[in-house]
This record gives C-alpha cells, sequence and structure tokens, in this order.
C-alpha cells in the first residue's frame, strides 16, 4: 500500500485521538480547526477536503485495527524528524477539553511507543500542553 499523504496521516491521528473517548467534542473539533488554520505542517491543505478525511478515519476506526493502522499511516507517511510534531498534535487535542480520558492517554502511549520517543521529549510536549489549557 502507498503511504498516504502526510497531512492526511496527521488529521486522521488528531481525529482518532478526540474519538478515542468515544466522542469528538466541540472543543476538540475547534482545536481542529485553529491547528489546521495556524500550524506550518498545515501549510496548503484544503479545507474543503476535511469531511472526505473523516470519513476515511471513521472507515478505518471501524476496523478492528483501526487506531494500529492509523498509527503506521502516520508512520509510514510523515517523515521521522516531524513524529514530535504529530505527538504535539495528538497532545494538543487531547489537552484541549483539559481532562483526558484512559483510552486517549493510552492512545498516547501507543504513539510514544511507535514514535520511539523518549520521556523527557515526551514529557516536554505534555508539560507545554497542560500549561496552555490551564484554567485560572
Amino acid at each position: 500500500m502507498a503511504a498516504m499523504d502526510p497531512q492526511d496521516a496527521l488529521i486522521h491521528l488528531m481525529i482518532a485521538v478526540a474519538a478515542a473517548d468515544g466522542q469528538i467534542s466541540n472543543i476538540e473539533q475547534r482545536e481542529f480547526t485553529v491547528l489546521l488554520r495556524t500550524l506550518p505542517v498545515f501549510d496548503g491543505f484544503e479545507e474543503t477536503r476535511l469531511g472526505t478525511i473523516a470519513q476515511d478515519c471513521g472507515a478505518l476506526l471501524d476496523q478492528d485495527d483501526g487506531i494500529d493502522q492509523i498509527i503506521r499511516n502516520v508512520r509510514d507517511s510523515v517523515p521521522a524528524n516531524l513524529y514530535e510534531t504529530a505527538y504535539a498534535l495528538a497532545v494538543e487535542v487531547v489537552a484541549s477539553d483539559v481532562n483526558a480520558s484512559q483510552p486517549e492517554l493510552r492512545l498516547l502511549e501507543m504513539l510514544r511507543d511507535a514514535f520511539k520517543m523518549d520521556r523527557l521529549t515526551a514529557g516536554a510536549i505534555e508539560h507545554s500542553a497542560r500549561v496552555r489549557y490551564r484554567r485560572a
């Protein structure tokens, strides 16, 4: 199977993380929009494609090994120097609604393993997101 478009793979990852707890909140949806419109990794992305990408992701998530396939797609499609970016995107989505669920935390653990990410790097990314999303 040919590698998918890196932007599509990253969007699949964000959707999978948001859906890990069984629902995608309005806050998580808003976070997708902000990330898609502001981050350099999504430069040139056509937002009109988002519906199709989301449907494709949903079809993958309906499969028994859907999460594993999404992680493989990210690993195979995204250059290794963007694995930290991929992890940061996942953390941003999880952190956006403040309380992380066990399924979301488990998915983050799977990503750390898949990307062979060291604890210090992962911890720094996670801490940065926690600080940004803290409430007064």
